[in-house]
Formats: structure tokens, C-alpha cells, sequence
């Protein structure tokens, strides 16, 4: 925060670089139509590695991902290189947020199920809370390249993007969820246990009114399919919608009064903290209630499991 007011004014001390993908062009006819400049919905492409497949393209949001895996990976392993049955410093901090996240979790999805699972949980936590709070770092969204105008120079595709403010990554995680949570599924109720937990009556009825239920349950199991193939979309626009938002606001109050740019953005910013962390955690509830639903063991169930 010390060095929030930098921000207003990095954009005018950028060196002039040549426009990427034409930026200048499409800089121009935005606002020919009239429209206002704001962060693109889509990340923005600053290279390329050859391969044998094809170009593998680099976008600013991958960049961000990268730094950030990196400087956790890096962050966990100098805290725990050197154990001490006291911890202090980097190892206290560490142990202390793995230790709060497991218990949260274990009080939530319980003991056996956490065993199994916490390693997905507590890592999609931390990486979104700190990726989303990276995007909040003053000068993030100002260095890239553009063109110089009349009020300054106007920044077309930055070089750093918030991970996620980009679809691409909130989607791949959400995936990759959907993906352990069926791993996980059947490891825990079988395959059969699996059809039964969707299609399965529920309920002693017997005579007509279990024809009935039996029908009415298909057609619950066919629409909870319909449910289960939607969580990876809503998960993934959830958590790219409301961090997209934010570095919107961010940009447009930056932008609203001349000359004050640096200041309106602060009181959000700190707004912006606090969303970045309930994001993480409802990414990670969300994700753990879904698992714990399906991994549930009702009587009758366990009998065809085992």
C-alpha cells in the first residue's frame, strides 16, 4: 500500500514499445465506436515457443500463474527445509495455515474423507487467494506494451494479468476437480454404489407407489447428471466472474477522476482483499460439499459396494 500512488503514474513513464497484435489499431476503433477502455475478457498473447505441434502460445495470465506456483513452491520448501519441534518464523506460518485449513475441512467433510482429499483442498485454497492478491499488487496492470496518446500512454496488452481473470485457468482447475471427484467417487462408493447414489430409490415403499418412485428417481438421477456435468461451468465463471469484476472496478476507478487516479482505487482495494479470499474459500467448500455428497454411504449402498 506504501506504494499504491506509484500506480498513478506508471503509465506515463512506460518507454514508448511498439503496439502487440495490432493493439493500437483496435486501441483506435473502440474509441471511433465510442467505447470505454477497460481490461480485455480475454488474456493477451506476449510470445511464443515453437514446438513440434505447433506454436505454444504465452499469454500474461500464464506468466502470473507461473510466478506464483514458483514463488509458493519455493516459499513451502525454504519453511520446511529446516523442521524444528518449535516452530518459529516461516515454518509457524506455514504449519499454521495447513493446520487451520485441515481441521476446517475435517469438521466440514470429516476425518476419512480428508485424509484422502486435503492435498486438492488446501492447495486450489492457498494458489487462488494468493494469485488472486497478486493482481492487487500496485503497477500490475500498467507495464506492457501500447502507444503513447495526448493523456499518456495507453497500455494495450500488459504483460501481467490476474490468473484468474482468465476463463482458461478457472475452468482448468474446475476440471481438474470434476475429474478427482469421479476418481474419488468410486473409490469410495464402487461403481455400482456410484449409479445407485444418482438413479436409486430412496426409501421403503413398496406395491405401486415403488414403480412410482422408482420412475420419479430415474428421472432425479438424469437431472442431477444434467447438475454434476454444469458444476465445472459454474465453478469456473464464479470465480473468474467476480475477479474479472474486480480488476475492472479497480481500472475504472483509477480512471475516473484525472489527476486522482491514485487515490479513489483505495478503499477497494482493500474490498478487492477481502473477495480474493472468500473466492478461494467458496472455490474450496464448494468443491469439498460436492465431494462429500457423493462419497456419502447410505444403507443398503455399502452392501453393493462391498
Amino acid at each position: 500500500m506504501a506504494g499504491l500512488p506509484i500506480t498513478g503514474f506508471c503509465a506515463q513513464q512506460l518507454p514508448e514499445q511498439p503496439a502487440t497484435k495490432d493493439g493500437k489499431a483496435r486501441a483506435e476503433a473502440k474509441a471511433a465506436k465510442g467505447e470505454e477502455h477497460g481490461i480485455s475478457q480475454k488474456a493477451s498473447e506476449i510470445g511464443r515457443i515453437p514446438t513440434p505441434l505447433g506454436p505454444f502460445l504465452i499469454t500474461n495470465s500464464m506468466v502470473v500463474t507461473w510466478v506464483v506456483a514458483i514463488c509458493l513452491i519455493v516459499f513451502a520448501q525454504l519453511a520446511t527445509r529446516d523442521m524444528k519441534d518449535v516452530p518459529d518464523g516461516a515454518q509457524n506460518f506455514w504449519e499454521w495455515m495447513v493446520e487451520s485449513l485441515n481441521n476446517f475441512l475435517e469438521g466440514i467433510i470429516g476425518h476419512h474423507l480428508v485424509q484422502r482429499t486435503f492435498w486438492f483442498f488446501a492447495t486450489v485454497f492457498i494458489f487462488i487467494l494468493f494469485s488472486n492478491w497478486s493482481g492487487l499488487i500496485p503497477g500490475f496492470g500498467v507495464m506492457g506494451w501500447g502507444y503513447k496518446t495526448e493523456h499518456g500512454f495507453e497500455v494495450v496488452d500488459p504483460l501481467f494479468r490476474g490468473a484468474n481473470a482468465d476463463l482458461n485457468m478457472t475452468l482448468a482447475m474446475a476440471l481438474v476437480f470434476f475429474l478427482c471427484w469421479i476418481v474419488w467417487a468410486i473409490r469410495e462408493v464402487g461403481p455400482l454404489g456410484f449409479l445407485l447414489h444418482l438413479f436409486a430409490p430412496k426409501g421403503d415403499t413398496t406395491g405401486a407407489l415403488k414403480v412410482l418412485m422408482v420412475v420419479v428417481f430415474f428421472v432425479v438421477g438424469l437431472l442431477e447428471v444434467f447438475s454434476i456435468l454444469f458444476r465445472p461451468v459454474s465453478l469456473s465463471f464464479r470465480l473468474y466472474g467476480n475477479i474479472f469484476a474486480g480488476e475492472n472496478m479497480l481500472e475504472a476507478m483509477s480512471k475516473l477522476v484525472p489527476h486522482f487516479g491514485w487515490l479513489l482505487p483505495i478503499p477497494f482495494y482493500f474490498m478487492e482483499l477481502l473477495v480474493g479470499f472468500v473466492q478461494a474459500l467458496v472455490f474450496m467448500l464448494l468443491t469439498a460439499v460436492f465431494t462429500m455428497l457423493i462419497c456419502e454411504h447410505e444403507e443398503g449402498h455399502e452392501t453393493a459396494h462391498h
